[in-house]
């Protein structure tokens, strides 16, 4: 069974949250829950609350098709993907009259899990 949650519209660029989404790929949930619990990065309580979602996603299925078999424990990280989203244009004064660029950009978080 996999499941999965997806966080939409994280107000921190791809790039920096990819960082710490790399870090769990793969590993088992409960386990990376333990590790970004320590990473002392904002980016970390983000992809930490999509995962927490992720895994009350699982026991919500299980419970809802009736399985009698699933453990939380076996729960595995199938793929963890920091996207890029709507990024805001903004401007800065700049000497001269002119005027600097700003992008405010988002991302969007989706963690897989898997029981198997």
């Amino acid at each position: 069974m996999e499941v999965q949650a997806i966080t939409r519209n994280v107000g921190m660029s791809a790039q920096k949250m990819r960082e710490v989404v790399r870090q769990i790929q793969g590993l088992p949930a409960a386990q990376a829950q333990a590790i970004l619990a320590v990473v002392p990065r904002k980016s970390a309580r983000y992809v930490a609350k999509t995962l927490k979602s992720a895994i009350a996603n699982a026991e919500d299925q299980a419970r809802v098709q009736k399985i009698a078999h699933f453990k939380s424990e076996k729960l595995k990280v199938l793929s963890a993907v920091a996207g890029t989203a709507r990024t805001s244009k903004r401007f800065t004064p700049k000497a001269r009259g002119s005027a600097g660029p700003i992008l405010k950009r988002t991302c969007h978080i989706q963690i897989v899990l898997s029981d198997e």
